[in-house]
């Protein structure tokens, strides 16, 4: 990230851009999850903890599978605030992540209602979804996250 920059505007997400190191997305302190089925509800005032390991290895769809609460909770919040630092926000309750600690260190991945996965570059096979990659597409404003463009319907 520091090779890059420690904050830019330029790229595509709504919220101020790609965010200076330890700064949190405006909406991320706001946002009202849909999906968040923790009885704790979410504190986007609470410290982060990048010190901490990022609890997930692959993606995890909790919106599905959230069916005790005393298994889940804690790694749902956990999710949310350990192991990363936010990149940035494409729209509330979208969150961008680079995992700094845990064996994720180094992906990028996607925080979003009801669902954490890492990024993976569509341009290729390549599943890695590390930073670079991830700041490439974020920059050029295409990403497998891009709703495409689509051909108006004939009759």
């Amino acid at each position: 990230m520091a090779e890059v920059a420690n904050g830019t505007a330029d790229g595509p997400p709504d919220e101020g851009g790609l965010l200076p190191v330890g700064q949190k997305p405006a909406s991320w302190t706001t946002w009202e999850a849909d999906y968040w089925m923790s009885p704790e509800l979410f504190d986007g005032t609470a410290t982060r903890a990048p010190g901490q390991p990022f609890p997930l290895t692959e993606e995890w769809q909790w919106e599905y599978d959230y069916h005790d609460h005393a298994l889940h909770s804690s790694l749902l919040h956990q999710t949310y605030q350990h192991g990363s630092v936010l990149l940035g926000s494409d729209r509330p309750g979208e969150f961008w992540a680079l995992v700094v600690s845990g064996p994720q260190r180094g992906r990028v991945w996607w925080l979003r209602d009801g669902c954490a996965a890492p990024y993976a570059d569509s341009s290729s096979a390549r599943p890695e979804g590390d930073f670079l990659c991830w700041v490439r597409d974020w920059y050029a404003g295409r990403g497998w996250w891009r709703v495409e463009p689509t051909t108006p319907a004939t009759r």
